[in-house]
């Protein structure tokens, strides 16, 4: 017999976890669509009950993104400029409808290679709060997703939140797609910078769908560190290696493709988050 559940707690979740295998339902806009016209063979976990793990708190240290927190939710809450990345990818995620339902944590626990989410939330050196009856784990976010489609979910554990340490500079996002509205990435680039005098003192910069799973690019990020904000942060971009990519061809693009792309695309991104330049330095 499959088993629904709808708990309004999140003791009563975790008992039902450590019971037995769940399937957990959160927004649904990936859940009904993986399980299509297929008939449901595993129990049923609805959390959408649990409203203690929706919103943004900010603590002495972080802001803490709970697990059912929707991309609207994102988009309306006042964060700081570091977040603006986040708030971009936010807007293109789905339509607003999904946006409205879609969970932050769910975008992660599906672990797509084209997850919208996931750059954004590397730049800010997020983790990822697990919990189950016995115990409470924070992972970085790179060692929770492990994988198309795979991640470091533990039988009895469920996502809790989003943990990000408060970030310094401003950041934007780009997605490459074949159309402007409700399309799956091509390729899509994170980058923040914090800027001191005119000179990049730090840089984080992320790629998604040109990987298994999104990857930060540590040979481009040491490419910008000590670099004026100008027009030369695009060649720095150009001429830096990409060895953490490895994209795959697909009915949306070759992987040749995908690596001329991410080049344009990165430099956009770091040039946004560079901030206004002149007229010379946005020709170059």
């Amino acid at each position: 017999m499959i088993r629904y559940a709808k708990p309004t707690t999140v003791d009563e979740a975790l008992a039902l976890l450590g019971e037995g295998a769940w399937r957990i339902l959160a927004g649904g806009t990936d859940f009904y669509p993986a399980q299509g016209s297929k008939p449901f063979r595993d129990n049923v976990l609805d959390i959408n009950g649990l409203t203690v793990l929706r919103g943004i708190a900010e603590t002495d240290g972080h802001f803490v993104i709970g697990a059912r927190t929707t991309w609207t939710d994102i988009i309306r809450h006042p964060l700081p400029p570091a977040f603006d990345a986040l708030k971009q990818a936010a807007r293109e995620v789905g339509s607003a409808q999904i946006q409205n339902v879609a969970s932050v944590a769910g975008n992660l626990c599906n672990a797509s290679p084209a997850a919208d989410g996931v750059p954004g939330l590397l730049i800010l050196d997020a983790e990822v709060e697990l919990r189950s009856a016995a115990a409470t784990r924070h992972l970085p976010l790179p060692d929770f997703i492990l994988g198309n489609r795979r991640t470091a979910l533990q039988p009895g554990e469920m996502v809790m939140a989003i943990r990000v340490p408060k970030p310094a500079g401003t950041s934007a996002f780009v997605k490459l797609g074949a159309r402007r509205y409700l399309v799956i990435s091509i390729a899509m680039v994170a980058a923040r910078l914090v800027v001191e005098g005119g000179t990049v003192t730090g840089a984080a910069i992320a790629v998604g769908s040109c990987s298994a799973v999104a990857k930060r690019l540590a040979c481009v990020e040491g490419a910008l560190r000590g670099r004026a904000v100008d027009g030369g942060l695009a060649d720095a971009v150009q001429s830096a290696p990409m060895a953490e990519l490895s994209p795959i061809a697909d009915v949306r693009g070759s992987a040749e493709y995908r690596l001329d792309a991410v080049r344009e695309i990165v430099a956009r991104a770091v040039l946004t988050a560079a901030g206004p330049m002149n007229d010379h330095m946005v020709a170059a």
